[in-house]
């Protein structure tokens, strides 16, 4: 009995073995026979096409000759110098062609068209035989294209060539018309060769198709019946199974939903633990700044102020020893004149970096003022940095956290566009509708392609901040956006960046606020 088994299941894994094998070599038949049909036919075509192109200007030469032998005829009608060197210029045009074509018909050829088909035996005879009136036609027109003036036409070899090319016009058209037939002809039998085997193809593909219908679909669908019948009874066996599995799965998702609700509350609990993290981590930065400000003004400003003064008091001194015009000339004198310049440039970037670090006038007046402040310092001849607001002195002022956000945005965009970017204008716009500021810092640089949250330089390179750094600079990429985002996100923002390469970029905020009555000496 088992042995029986065994030869059931032999004979059953052998089937499919077999049918996939017909099956295969029938289709690999099939397929080349497509392949091959195709194949010849296009290359047919192509060739018919060929010889399309040369039956047709084989026609045109009947046009043009005709053409030829009726301007002839008009120039003994034309009384006018100019009207006869026209008439005489366009018989020369058409005749250049006319020549042209005729020439390369003989081998076959249409240059205009890069098509070359061998003619025929019976072909080049014809051609051999339309000789003379070719000839002739050549003889006949350049001695007519050489006349300049009307009286010329009376001339005995004007009058000569004239009679010539008209005894040959019909002898000429003749024997093309009999060149365009035998051209048609052979064409024709080509294509009756070519439907002849797209006969047999067809032919020999429909046996092949009821070949695969017969041995393998026929017996193929019988097989499916008895598989489908055997699934049937499996599936009334599953059936009780997937009872069960029912029920276990919706334990399973009222299990999976607790834990997606306990992963969800442990995430945002994440997420706020490390908001207040940075939050801490910028007010630090910004408590920092303050620092820092305070100790270049009050202290390194202070101290190179007092040098100032001393280099002022020396120089004073020496003017009066030496007297002004001896102090002029004297060696030290302009080392004293150079000192003084850099100590004077030091205590104005000294003041420009303390301003940077934590202005006096965003503490005092608000954010407006900071940033028209900001837009006025950066303002050059050439970049032109203008700024507009609807804020006005008479609002309430903003939350403490909320200005700082929007001056260091504001810093940010613009230190990025006129250290990178190289534009020539930069405008700022600080608006608010509906309990909503809407900063925007735009500029017309070279902008930059935007990928995802950073920004991708137009080199394909790693991802940069907001602008095309320089060759060679390293920095953390997105850097510069990931800090503005980051504050933003801590107002409940929304922060975009818009880019296209040399079109310039626009960064856009927008952020909720309250208005906050409360004194800010002490930023």
């Amino acid at each position: 009995m088992s042995d029986l088994l065994n030869d059931n299941t032999k004979d059953s894994a052998a089937i499919p073995v077999r049918f996939t094998r017909l099956y295969m070599t029938l289709l690999i038949t099939l397929a080349v026979l497509l392949t091959a049909g195709q194949g010849l036919t296009q290359w047919r075509l192509h060739a018919f096409q060929n010889e399309l192109w040369i039956i047709r200007y084989t026609a045109l030469q009947r046009h043009q000759s005709q053409q030829i032998v009726k301007q002839a005829l008009q120039l003994s009608r034309i009384s006018q110098p100019v009207s006869f060197a026209r008439k005489v210029a366009e018989i020369q045009q058409v005749f250049v062609k006319f020549e042209q074509y005729h020439l390369e018909g003989r081998e076959g050829k249409v240059v205009d068209r890069d098509v070359s088909v061998p003619n025929s035996e019976t072909v080049r005879k014809l051609y051999k035989e339309i000789r003379p009136e070719f000839e002739a036609y050549q003889r006949s027109v350049r001695q007519l294209i050489t006349l300049r003036e009307p009286d010329d036409l009376k001339r005995p070899d004007a009058q000569a060539s004239l009679n010539l090319l008209l005894a040959n016009e019909k002898p000429f058209l003749e024997e093309i018309d009999g060149i365009v037939r035998v051209y048609t002809t052979e064409l024709r039998s080509k294509l009756a060769w070519l439907q002849a085997v797209e006969l047999y193809l067809y032919i020999f593909t429909v046996v092949v198709l009821i070949g695969i219908g017969g041995l393998i679909f026929r017996p193929a669908a019988r097989r499916l019946r008895q598989t489908f019948m055997q699934l049937v009874e499996a599936q009334n066996q599953t059936t009780a199974a997937n009872r069960k599995l029912i029920s276990a799965n919706k334990s399973l998702k009222e299990t999976r939903q607790k834990l997606y609700e306990a992963t969800k509350l442990q995430y945002q609990q994440r997420i706020h633990e490390q908001q207040i993290r940075t939050s801490g981590l910028i007010a630090g930065q910004e408590e920092e700044r303050k620092r820092l400000s305070r100790d270049l003004h009050d202290g390194l400003g202070q101290m190179l102020t007092a040098i100032k003064l001393q280099l002022e008091g020396l120089e004073a001194s020496l003017n009066r020893l030496n007297g002004a015009e001896s102090l002029g000339k004297a060696p030290y004198s302009k080392n004293l004149r150079t000192l003084k310049t850099l100590v004077t440039q030091t205590i104005q970037e000294t003041r420009t970096i303390s301003n940077n670090l934590m202005p006096s006038v965003l503490s005092d007046f608000g954010i407006a003022p900071a940033i028209k402040m900001l837009a006025e310092h950066d303002r050059s001849e050439a970049v032109d940095v203008t700024f507009v607001t609807n804020l006005t002195p008479s609002m309430p002022r903003l939350d403490r956290n909320l200005e700082i956000t929007l001056y260091r945005i504001t810093q940010e965009a613009i230190s990025n566009a006129i250290r990178h970017a190289s534009p020539t204008q930069v405008r700022i716009e600080l608006l608010e509708r509906e309990n909503v500021l809407y900063l925007t810092v735009a500029d017309n640089g070279r902008g930059f392609r935007v990928a995802g949250r950073g920004a991708v330089p137009e080199n394909g390179n790693e991802p940069v901040e907001p602008s095309l750094q320089p060759a060679g600079k390293k920095r953390t990429p997105s850097q510069g956006i990931h800090n503005m985002q980051e504050r933003v996100n801590l107002l409940n923002g929304k922060f975009k960046i818009h880019s296209t390469p040399g079109k310039g970029t626009k960064v856009q905020v927008s952020i909720p606020y309250k208005t906050q009555p409360a004194h800010y000496d002490n930023y």
